[in-house]
């Protein structure tokens, strides 16, 4: 090869690599959030995420946020320790080139907590004391369903899925569950012997959505709870829809998430 050909070759190949990026950064996921105290809500800092399928590890800033990066697609075990704290551990499943982000709750040790309480009523006190009176007007916001459904919340913000809230189920005044999910996109119904069934019209026949029931998988009692039961309903028909949290051998089937009035509510003074 001419001297002058090769030398274009070798420019043209260093182009293509600088163009491209890394097949790592395409086909790994992302991980990041915070670390708060489940009883104050502040930002631990100096919290340690272990990734226990990798061995890999990081430390919380000053505000208690974290990020893990190039984590293989699939699920993964994290181990989350602070000072002062009891460890924590949870699983996710990870899809291609996914960011997901999430809070991370530790329960403080008994020392740790009467500490925290201590310190919440003295600022307490020196608030009221610096209280001030604000001259007369309404404030108004949607209602929060509360701590234990900020990713209910969260994902509602995406604009992924499909929600009813509680306010919602009641103003409709349904019967059943399947009452609720009627009118959704990219639902059918197959009702035999007085029962009806939830399908994804793009899954295969006999293909069952997962159901989710306060963050347990239960598809035994799931398709039939009682509809006074739910405050939030969440409803995604498919691989494209379904959040990284859910993800699975069946997500394909989609994937029904159900908040109930019994589920536990962190515990928070």
């Amino acid at each position: 090869m001419p001297r002058t050909a090769g030398a274009l070759a070798v420019a043209l190949a260093l182009l293509l690599c600088v163009g491209s990026p890394p097949l790592a950064a395409q086909t790994t996921a992302t991980f990041a959030g915070r670390v708060l105290d489940a009883v104050s809500g502040r930002p631990l800092t100096a919290a340690t995420v272990t990734v226990v399928t990798t061995g890999q590890a990081t430390r919380t800033d000053s505000l208690g946020r974290f990020e893990v990066r190039g984590l293989a697609v699939g699920i993964h075990r994290f181990l989350v320790s602070a000072p002062g704290h009891a460890r924590g551990s949870l699983s996710l499943a990870f899809a291609a080139r996914e960011r997901m982000e999430r809070d991370l709750e530790l329960e403080p040790t008994e020392v740790a907590r009467a500490a925290v309480l201590a310190d919440s009523a003295a600022r307490s006190v020196a608030d009221t004391a610096r209280v001030q009176a604000l001259p007369g007007g309404g404030v108004t916001a949607d209602a929060s369903a509360g701590r234990r459904y900020a990713d209910f919340e969260r994902r509602r913000a995406t604009g992924r899925g499909q929600y009813r809230t509680r306010a919602e189920l009641e103003a409709g005044q349904y019967y059943t569950l399947q009452d609720a999910m009627r009118g959704m996109r990219g639902l059918r119904f197959n009702c035999a012997g007085g029962t009806c069934r939830a399908q994804m019209v793009r899954a295969p026949m006999g293909c069952a959505p997962e159901y989710v029931v306060d963050e347990r998988v239960d598809n035994a009692f799931g398709p039939t709870i009682p509809i006074r039961d739910i405050v939030g309903l969440e409803v995604y028909t498919g691989v494209s829809d379904v959040p990284g949290e859910f993800a699975g051998q069946n997500s394909g089937c989609g994937v029904i998430v159900i908040w109930t009035t019994s589920g536990r509510e962190p515990r928070r003074k």
